[in-house]
């Protein structure tokens, strides 16, 4: 059974990441394969004296994997092409349309308005094709005119809209979150705003309750989050105990988040595994201590099986209440397997319980594969089941959790590695007090604060946790918190997984230390050099906005680091860090901040703050907040040029005398930077206009030829004159911006000029990053769907 999981896993895994789905024709003979194999396989079961020889117990194994592996492929392919064919109609893609349907989810507060999951039940104009599940925006206008307060807004409520919706869309970049797959996962396949201009009909609140199972308990986790803002209004950790009693992730502050990544436990400060467990565990031994003091019920059902029902029961609330995330559904369906073997008599081994929570949740879930959490939580209880299965005998339990702590530390480094570039070196000291403390003693004191008429259990749950923030901001702020290091090759992965497994085995084994050896490669392999006089250059998808990582043969650049979204959250921590991360770029040799705008200079402090540059450039005011975080600033101007690894980089724009004029915009003070190698040319022009344009023909004509042009100004009709299109000429014009943006970047007669010219268009809304290299083999530039396709990117 356990290798049956194995192969149906390998097959859903296999299946996302496929660039498009399978159509019929592959789909059907896969399935005739597997139901060949299937067949086989009955028949040697049931009559083993039919084949004429016996077949090796290796081919039986390998057969059945690959049996499952089919059915696992095709199972999550049916799936993938049911939600995908849930879509937007093109045709009502930035239309105005009217809705009515059912808030499914808990609202999300925003600075200048609330976020939230729409369930759509009628849409008008009739005939109007939109999926069953969306987004929506509500903010309270973007002028004056349209200022509009934001009604009160419940999950359960049944609503009438106006919106506008586009298909889902997110920013995509060769390190990061994958916005779009994270929709997908959750089922939504639209997102939009609700209108609130003077010609649209106004919001109406049709009914305050909807009376359904699933948004019955989104009101309830909203009343227990509203318990919990009333009884703390002003403690600063309050969106952490939110988060542990109903899963509520986003009510966790992104410095809190900083913490408990740096020191490991950012596993406990959701709802994981643990979690689920203790209230499992607490309602059993409640229930078997009651029962067995009844005669009565002890003849009609056995203690012990009375306390599995509950000890499920407990857990399939936690769950519901919590959201249902991954891990939490692990333990769950474990609980369930477990209960279910006491109630028949039926004993099961450890690997068994996981192998079936592992097919429920994939079978119910075929996209859990795409998650973080699902490799995390089932690989940390692998290992744990791994390490434990390795030993004969009883052990102190001090030596049994110090094995399990060096297990998970040791066996999930490669994973945190892929997924974050980063392994906390002080897990195993946090995670050996937050574990009891966060489990044992907060966790329990939140839910019962969220049930209880009076506030003592979240006040003395608070407490607990200021002083664990203490000692956990202790921990992240040491030198040697944090294992950070560049993405690994692919092919070391498998090297290192093996010299983990065998270097967990038990003590005495020979040579086991050579297991160590094995992971050398993991953390000594890094990505490829490029070559002397070689350049590559990444337009970072930040949505409207432009950040441009510069790289050579050992330095590496980062022109701008793109917009500040509001709420801490901005381009620099959500985008460009993930990517230098992965790169392995612990520094910056130089930062260029072309101008204050904040979508050029929004993430540039994020930026600073985890990845320093040893020099700064810019346009901007010498008491400017970036300005002053730097330790060396150099004013961008034309005369300001050097060379690095055979590649010049050069100023071509502004000149130094401009600074000194009032009148000048900030878009014309735009740091103009020209890229010169042996390979081929680039410029980038920030957001400079037709002025700034015009003054640098007429200075350096001569000089503005290129290859590769990222267009000034998102595209806008202000730049891009055709002058200077003619000047630069570029094979490749690269367009940084926002999808379906409200500035209408880029203009059409911008692109017909560049087209006109004979330019190669990429737009980051397309294409996502944009990454060109200049090498002895030539100019090449793809965009990150084009490098990295996957079958739900634009759909």
């Amino acid at each position: 059974m356990r290798h049956a999981v194995i192969g149906f896993a390998a097959g859903v895994w296999l299946l996302q990441r496929q660039a498009a789905l399978p159509g019929v024709l592959v789909l059907a003979p896969i399935g005739v394969a597997a139901a060949v194999v299937a067949a086989l396989a009955g028949i040697r079961a049931v009559h083993p004296s039919a084949l004429h020889s016996p077949t090796p117990r290796y081919l039986r194994r390998g057969a059945q994997v690959t049996l499952f592996a089919l059915l696992g492929f095709v199972w999550a392919a049916l799936c993938a092409e049911v939600r995908i064919s849930d879509r937007l109609d093109p045709a009502s893609e930035g239309a105005e349309v009217r809705i009515a349907g059912v808030v499914a989810g808990l609202p999300q507060f925003l600075e200048r308005g609330v976020r939230f999951e729409f369930d759509v039940e009628s849409v008008s104009p009739a005939g109007t094709r939109v999926p069953s599940r969306i987004v929506l925006s509500w903010y309270d206008g973007l002028t004056l005119e349209e200022h509009q307060e934001v009604a009160p807004v419940r999950a359960g409520e049944r609503w009438r809209f106006g919106v506008r919706l586009k298909r889902p869309h997110g920013q995509l970049n060769p390190a990061g979150f994958d916005y779009e797959a994270w929709l997908l996962e959750r089922g939504i396949r639209a997102t939009g705003t609700v209108l609130v201009n003077r010609t649209a009909p106004p919001p109406v609140r049709l009914e305050t309750m909807v009376v359904r199972p699933g948004y019955g308990v989104e009101r309830l986790r909203e009343r227990v989050r509203e318990r919990f803002w009333d009884a703390l209004p002003e403690h600063r950790y309050a969106g952490i105990l939110t988060a542990l009693a109903i899963g509520e992730q986003r009510a966790i502050e992104p410095e809190d988040w900083d913490v408990f990544t740096r020191t490991g436990i950012n596993h406990l400060m959701s709802i994981s595994g643990l979690h689920v467990t203790m209230v499992s565990s607490l309602a059993a031994a409640l229930v078997m201590f009651a029962w067995r003091r009844s005669q009565a019920l002890a003849l009609r059902l056995p203690a012990q099986k009375a306390a599995a029902f509950a000890g499920f029961a407990a857990a399939f609330g936690y769950c519901l209440i919590s959201g249902f995330a991954i891990p939490a559904q692990r333990t769950l369906y474990m609980v369930g397997v477990v209960a279910l073997a006491l109630v028949f008599d039926r004993l099961t081994s450890a690997s068994r319980v996981l192998a079936l929570a592992l097919a429920v949740v994939l079978i119910l879930d075929p996209w859990a594969v795409l998650s973080a959490g699902f490799w995390l939580s089932f690989g940390a209880v692998a290992l744990i089941f791994y390490v434990g299965s390795c030993r004969i005998g009883p052990r102190h339990w001090l030596a049994q959790w110090g094995a399990m702590q060096w297990a998970v530390t040791v066996g999930l480094a490669p994973m945190l590695l892929v997924l974050f570039g980063q392994v906390s070196l002080a897990s195993p000291v946090a995670n050996a007090v937050a574990i009891p403390v966060v489990s044992g003693l907060i966790t329990p004191l939140a839910l019962a604060g969220a049930v209880l008429p009076f506030d003592f259990p979240l006040e003395l749950a608070h407490v607990l946790l200021e002083w664990l923030m203490w000692l956990l901001r202790a921990l992240a702020g040491l030198d040697g918190a944090v294992w950070a290091q560049h993405a690994p090759q692919r092919w070391t992965l498998p090297i290192a997984v093996l010299g983990i497994a065998w270097l967990l085995l038990p003590r005495g084994f020979p040579s086991r230390w050579m297991g160590a050896l094995l992971l050398i490669p993991l953390a000594s392999v890094g990505p490829p050099l490029l070559a002397r006089g070689a350049v590559s250059l990444t337009v970072l998808d930040v949505g409207q906005g432009l950040s441009v990582l510069v790289r050579t043969r050992s330095h590496a650049l980062l022109y701008d680091a793109g917009p500040a979204w509001g709420s801490g959250a901005d381009s620099g921590n959500r985008v460009v860090v993930p990517v230098l991360r992965a790169l392995g770029l612990k520094a910056l040799d130089a930062m260029i901040i072309s101008h204050h705008d904040n979508d050029h200079a929004g993430g540039a402090l994020s930026v600073m703050r985890s990845v320093p540059a040893a020099l700064l450039y810019s346009s901007l005011a010498s008491f400017d907040p970036i300005a002053l975080s730097a330790q060396y600033r150099i004013p961008c101007a034309e005369s300001v040029n050097w060379v690095w690894d055979g590649v010049r980089f050069e100023f071509l724009h502004p000149e130094m005398a401009r600074y000194a004029d009032p009148g000048e915009s900030a878009n014309n003070l735009s740091c103009v930077l020209k890229l010169s190698s042996a390979f081929g040319t680039a410029i980038i022009a920030g957001d400079l206009e037709w002025r700034g344009e015009a003054a640098l023909i007429e200075r350096r004509k001569s000089d503005l030829a290129a290859q590769v042009l990222v267009v000034p100004h998102h595209g806008s009709s202000t730049s891009s004159t055709p002058a200077f299109v003619r000047a630069v000429s570029p094979r490749v014009a690269v367009v940084s911006l926002g999808y379906r943006n409200w500035f209408g970047h880029p203009r059409p007669e911008v692109l017909a000029r560049y087209r006109a010219q004979g330019s190669r268009i990429l737009r980051t809304d397309r294409s996502g990053a944009v990454h060109g290299v200049f090498d002895p083999q030539g100019v090449a530039v793809r965009g990150q769907r084009e490098r990295v396709p996957r079958y739900w990117h634009g759909q």
